[in-house]
């Protein structure tokens, strides 16, 4: 919904890491719920959160119900719940930038009309958690990249994004950088944007997601070759820092959607499996349900069939796997 506002899992800043509220993971009754909601057992996060009574009334315990229904793509369910952590906790930079992304995803879906109102909100959020916080790297790479992907008439702008980019490079040069590419890209600039991702890898102590966005950017102007060697040095990257698995999710996504190399995008894909440093950014459901398409193009029926129901088992309504030919 370009013509409004495009406001989509890859348009959200989701192809960095996303970073863990201290404040959930420091709480010991929702630690274990935080625990299962990064390992991707979605059902049994829930059936924790529900089993804490009046507890889970309470600010901490609604956002990461949020989060688990983000994970699950329940945009309207994950919606109400950060409202609500937001009503509760109106001080909480996080609790902003969650609802800000739960929103967003409702306005790429919405009615023009509604995707515009929704689409202010969003702003709105996002930069009210920069305000609570101005060092908080997820909140400032979400507001960029709203000013750089959505229309002047909800709040976009180039400059404005500019801006936000000069102040998170102070914090996070190569998330800095990334912006910069990305914004460069939209002023068609595309030298520049190469420039950018580039210095991203350079500035990243762990590189593997900016190689990931290297590769992301070569697929736009389909440069295949390249595409694929990013794609090959992001696994690298990854396979030397294992806290970085999740972006072989990420690599495995750019071979799947061009159709390239399939083989290797299912071994990336269950090496991010075997890995001990799976996250809510990359639902290992979700990645049980990409593994279970990319078997099924192999060929593979049975290894397809195991994988959409391991898929299940972890989440036994997200409707990517249910929606899988079994």
């Amino acid at each position: 919904m370009r013509q409004l506002v495009k406001l989509t899992l890859a348009t959200l800043g989701l192809a960095a890491t996303i970073t863990v509220s201290a404040q959930d993971v420091g709480n010991p009754q929702l630690t274990p719920v935080n625990a299962a909601l990064q390992v991707g057992e979605a059902d049994k996060a829930l059936s924790l959160l529900d089993a804490m009574g009046q507890y889970g009334n309470r600010a901490d315990a609604k956002n990461l119900r949020c989060r688990v229904e983000y994970s699950l793509e329940h945009w309207d369910r994950a919606a109400n719940n950060c409202e609500q952590a937001v009503k509760l906790d109106g001080q909480n930079s996080d609790y902003h930038l969650w609802l800000g992304r739960a929103l967003g995803e409702k306005a790429s879906r919405a009615s023009f009309m509604s995707a515009y109102s929704e689409g202010k909100r969003v702003r709105e959020e996002f930069e009210e958690a920069v305000r609570l916080n101005p060092r908080n790297v997820d909140a400032l790479a979400d507001l960029g990249e709203f000013y750089y992907t959505a229309p002047g008439v909800v709040g976009g702008g180039l400059s404005k994004a500019e801006a936000i980019a000069a102040q998170l490079e102070k914090i996070d040069a190569a998330r800095g950088h990334e912006m910069r590419g990305h914004i460069a890209e939209e002023r068609k600039d595309f030298g520049t944007a190469e420039r950018e991702y580039k210095q991203a890898i350079s500035a990243a102590a762990h590189p593997a997601f900016q190689w990931m966005e290297l590769a992301g950017f070569y697929r736009h102007h389909e440069r295949w070759t390249e595409m694929e060697s990013a794609v090959r040095s992001g696994q690298n990257a990854a396979e030397r820092d294992k806290r970085v698995a999740a972006a072989l999710y990420d690599g495995a996504g750019l071979l799947i959607k061009t159709n390239r190399d399939l083989t290797e995008a299912a071994q990336m894909l269950e090496a991010y499996l075997a890995s001990s440093a799976k996250t809510e950014k990359a639902p290992a459901f979700a990645a049980h349900t990409q593994l279970a398409r990319v078997k099924q193009q192999l060929g593979d029926t049975s290894a397809a069939s195991r994988e959409r129901a391991a898929a299940l088992a972890l989440a036994h309504d997200y409707k990517p796997a249910q929606d899988l030919k079994h």
